[in-house]
């Protein structure tokens, strides 16, 4: 038996990337919302830092996205 096509059509497809962009935005707000939070709540840029680093954010990317 061999197999010629592509498993999913090109509607398929398209769904898909939009449900990956669309989650990638969502996590990308989320993780900006956190990061606020955090800054918010530090008490110095060090105690900020560490806190982004327990949630496994990056306070340099937070600040050159902003």
């Amino acid at each position: 038996m061999s197999w010629t096509g592509s498993p999913t059509t090109n509607e398929e497809g398209g769904r898909f990337a939009a449900a990956q962009v669309a989650h990638e935005t969502s996590n990308d707000l989320q993780n900006r919302r956190a990061a606020r939070v955090v800054a918010g709540r530090a008490i110095d840029v060090d105690d900020c830092a560490e806190m982004l680093a327990m949630l496994g954010l990056d306070a340099a990317d937070r600040v050159a996205a902003d």
